[in-house]
């Protein structure tokens, strides 16, 4: 079983985007007893929280479920238990490693490094740009690319 995390800041608006997103196309390949999917943030801020109403918005829209997705925050055990721990932009790859207990560092990865030709873009947080649309797009396109480089391994 693989297990991926996606992190962003609040976990409230791109990881939450991109584990509902992930999680729809694992069980619609069949790969539920394969992959093991959540999110959560790097800081404590929405702790709690239901996705932000344009990340419900724009998954509703392409009848994504985001059931039982709540905002957490990211701990230590996170590192070792998850397989893949996936930054939604640089900043946070760069918290992910200043807390990564030792060892667990080459876990960490940026969100569109497996998107040929994006490899080091960030997905812009909508929570700042109110642009929930750009985000699913890169979303989207990244999580089929994460699906590839999983089922290579």
């Amino acid at each position: 079983m693989k297990k991926v995390l996606f992190v962003c800041l609040g976990n409230i608006c791109r990881s939450p985007m991109a584990e509902a997103v992930f999680r729809e196309k694992v069980k619609k390949h069949r790969l539920e007893n394969q992959v093991q999917v959540s999110s959560a943030a790097t800081s404590r801020w929405e702790v709690g929280n239901l996705p932000h109403q344009g990340t419900q918005e724009i998954l509703k829209r392409q009848g994504i479920s985001f059931s039982g997705i709540k905002a957490t925050q990211i701990k230590e055990l996170d590192f070792f238990e998850f397989d893949l721990l996936i930054g939604m932009d640089t900043e946070n790859v760069a918290d992910l490693k200043r807390v990564a207990p030792y060892g667990t560092e080459e876990k960490i990865h940026l969100f569109m490094e497996v998107v040929a030709g994006k490899e080091k873009m960030d997905v812009p947080d909508p929570y700042y740009t109110g642009d929930f649309d750009q985000t699913y797009t890169l979303v989207d396109q990244g999580t089929d690319a994460w699906l590839i480089y999983l089922a290579k391994e």
